[in-house]
């Protein structure tokens, strides 16, 4: 018997855990954004408009990265809604990560430049998870756990967002 390569295994965990997810989120209700989202909406809406981007697709990613907490700091050192890293941050003339306002235009304008790069949404989401080089190196969605659950959670709550679904607190 042929073993299973571990590509296949990681793809597979991918799909089980999105599976996972939804069928918990049908029986609990979506995630926890409540007014939270509209508390955004604006600065969403209009950064995506200067950048050409689905604000579904920012929502969902904020919703993945920080569950639209603005003061969110991950282990990593990301910081705000789109957890963003203090370099990228200022290499995207973000000088208050945690400034709203500036995080989602930051944020948003660096989820453009990796659509643009790689003309998929998903890969372009690795590349905002794993970063570029993982992409590159790959050839691909990296084999990184993180990364595998990370792509189809954000466009999952994409989906949920573009259905205008409430979401309730």
């Amino acid at each position: 018997m042929d073993a299973i390569p571990r590509s296949a295994l990681a793809g597979i965990r991918a799909q089980l855990v999105s599976q996972i997810t939804a069928q918990l989120q049908a029986r609990t209700g979506t995630p926890s954004v409540g007014s939270k989202v509209t508390d955004f909406e604006s600065l969403i809406t209009a950064a995506c408009a200067r950048h050409s981007v689905d604000p579904a697709l920012v929502k969902g990613l904020i919703e993945a990265e920080s569950g639209f907490n603005p003061e969110a700091i991950s282990s990593a050192g990301a910081k705000g809604l789109m957890q963003l890293m203090d370099a990228t941050a200022a290499g995207l003339g973000v000088t208050d990560p945690f400034d709203p306002a500036q995080n989602i235009e930051g944020g948003v304008s660096l989820l453009a430049g990796l659509l643009q790069r790689y003309g998929d949404e998903s890969l372009a989401l690795a590349a905002y998870n794993a970063g570029p080089g993982a992409v590159d190196r790959y050839g691909g969605i990296p084999p990184y756990q993180e990364t595998q659950v990370y792509v189809p959670r954000v466009l999952s709550y994409r989906r949920q967002f573009s259905a205008g679904d409430v979401w309730e607190a």
